[in-house]
């Protein structure tokens, strides 16, 4: 590996075990985490992204999941980049079929926890890019490449901004929920799947939906499904914040029309 790579990954490596001893990993221990996010293959991607100019350089891990671990980079113009690195070893994404299978942009699913890796990172982006088409507020997607997404950082000098479930909130921000979802569905043909008040940033400019591998195209056999219960996890979260929401029945029919 070429010197600026090596450098890299020690440099990851020391921030992931810095991370691991403030015990912020979910429950995974240091070492495993680091194994599993920086095997060859997943360095090289990174490393290519840096050659090709997508990034100049990563400054550390902004955030840890089962499933991915989030990195602060930065661009040649010195803008915040956000790195998703997914975990190419984890089995939680053995549990993610449903929300592929039945989605007609993926009509073959190759089998291996790999192959189910690089296309829920596909699905991502192509999920973020028809939001970002139908100006639907998410992270703007920069590049994929295999199991490495790099998109708009949506925070300040590697603090990403709040989330709504961290934040407070009012009458607007259940009227903007609503017409996400509205829009989400009429607009992108999409479905969040999993929307809560955990992957809702709230920014000074307003509200932005992220975490988007979930979604599944309005044509998916379970979109209904999970749209109903979109509905009733934002409207349960509303309610327990005190304010007054409409049922989730009306709120469905205002989003499907």
């Amino acid at each position: 590996m070429p010197e600026i790579g090596r450098k890299l990954e020690s440099r990851i490596n020391r921030d992931l075990a810095a991370k691991a001893r403030r015990r912020i990993f979910d429950g995974f221990e240091g070492e495993k985490v680091v194994n599993e996010v920086l095997d060859r293959s997943t360095m090289l991607t990174i490393y290519s992204m840096i050659n090709s100019h997508v990034i100049s350089y990563v400054n550390g891990v902004v955030n840890a999941g089962k499933e991915s671990l989030l990195f602060w980079a930065v661009d040649g113009d010195g803008r915040d980049v956000a790195l998703k690195i997914y975990l190419v070893t984890t089995s939680s994404f053995k549990h993610r079929q449903q929300y592929i299978l039945g989605d007609p942009r993926f009509g073959r699913v190759k089998k291996g926890t790999r192959n189910m890796v690089y296309l829920w990172a596909k699905k991502e982006f192509s999920n973020l890019m028809r939001c970002t088409e139908s100006r639907i507020p998410v992270p703007t997607p920069i590049r994929l490449s295999k199991n490495v997404l790099a998109m708009e950082f949506v925070g300040i000098d590697g603090v990403p901004s709040r989330t709504l479930l961290e934040s407070q909130v009012d009458k607007s921000d259940y009227r903007t929920v609503v017409d996400m979802l509205r829009r989400l569905y009429r607009e992108a043909n999409l479905v969040h799947g999993d929307l809560s008040p955990y992957n809702i940033f709230k920014t000074d400019g307003g509200l932005v939906l992220f975490d988007m591998g979930s979604a599944v195209d309005v044509r998916h056999p379970n979109s209904d499904a999970l749209l109903k219960r979109d509905i009733n996890n934002m409207t349960t979260f509303f309610v327990k914040r005190g304010l007054v929401a409409e049922s989730p029945s009306d709120v469905l029919d205002a989003v499907i029309g």
